[in-house]
């Protein structure tokens, strides 16, 4: 005698989207999406009020085509940020003072250099911290008080302190933009290199090893993990340093220019555009961070 095995229902296309994150996310999107539209409908509707003739009045129809159609919004529609993106990113040339590709790479390398500079400050201090026990009570504290500071007061001084001495250009952003990041590095390393358990340490210490050897076969593995969230909150805060540092320059090219460019003629929909396109770099940036981390976990023998 058989008995036929029955074969387990296979879930469907909904059910599995649904057990992951897809579902979720978009419903967030289309949540965004919605109150989005009804904003700029509300906020957009007295002003295509204001431009009728005495006595006329808009159907409902007419009025929501009226608050997405405007030239200069009050709040743009996603729509009209989607074709500003599409038409400086795809449609003009790279070379062109319009084109977002040309402004995202110049906002970008400044953001690179800052993140590295910021990382190796945030790598020293973290390391001469653990190290120098004197440090932790004295240095961390100027560290965590230097984060007090607003960074709008901070870059004009930067600024105008490395003009007067001939340095423009990249390095005063970049500086900018390490003065925001080496932050997290520091606070996450210190964290990550005192992980290890004290009966760890105790161990190193009973097979004689250096304090090298304990820091390169114990406190760096522990710490990567550390390191590596720390770096994508960093490259997240190089990226805002780097635009804040483009504001008080009147730079002509970067994000920043081009946000500075939009108020000074009302060009909402540019600013936006350019506010989606930092977006996008910005979660670009930190997705990248986060492949190398599963590589280097994965080269390591771990896994996230």
């Amino acid at each position: 005698m058989t008995i036929d095995a029955v074969s387990p229902a296979r879930p469907s296309l909904l059910s599995r989207a649904g057990s992951g994150s897809a579902l979720p996310i978009l419903t967030v999107v289309i949540a965004i999406l919605v109150i989005w539209y009804g904003a700029a409908v509300a906020l957009n509707a007295p002003f295509a009020e204001r431009t009728l003739s005495a006595g006329e009045r808009l159907g409902f129809s007419d009025l929501v085509e009226a608050t997405l159609s405007q030239d200069r919004p009050v709040l743009p529609a996603p729509h009209q940020v989607l074709s500003e993106l599409k038409k400086t990113v795809f449609d003009i040339p790279v070379t062109s003072k319009r084109s977002l590709v040309m402004h995202g790479w110049v906002t970008l390398s400044s953001t690179l250099v800052g993140f590295l500079l910021g990382a190796v400050l945030g790598l020293l201090l973290a390391v001469a911290i653990v190290h120098v026990k004197s440090l932790e009570k004295s240095l961390m504290f100027w560290i965590v008080s230097s984060q007090t500071v607003p960074i709008l007061a901070v870059a004009p001084i930067i600024i105008v302190v490395l003009g007067a001495i001939g340095i423009t250009g990249l390095v005063p952003k970049a500086i900018i933009s390490a003065y925001l990041c080496f932050f997290p590095v520091t606070i996450g390393m210190v964290k990550g290199l005192t992980s290890p358990d004290r009966l760890h340490l105790d161990l190193m210490r009973t097979y004689d090893a250096s304090v090298s050897e304990t820091f390169w076969k114990l406190r760096v593995p522990a710490s990567v993990p550390f390191l590596f969230t720390a770096l994508e909150v960093a490259i997240a805060a190089s990226l805002v340093g780097a635009i804040v540092g483009e504001l008080p320059t009147g730079a002509q090219a970067g994000l920043g220019a081009r946000l500075l460019a939009g108020s000074y003629y009302g060009q909402t929909i540019q600013i936006w555009a350019a506010l989606v396109a930092a977006a996008v770099l910005a979660a670009s940036a930190v997705g990248v961070v986060g492949l190398v981390e599963k590589l280097v976990l994965k080269s390591m023998g771990g896994r996230r």
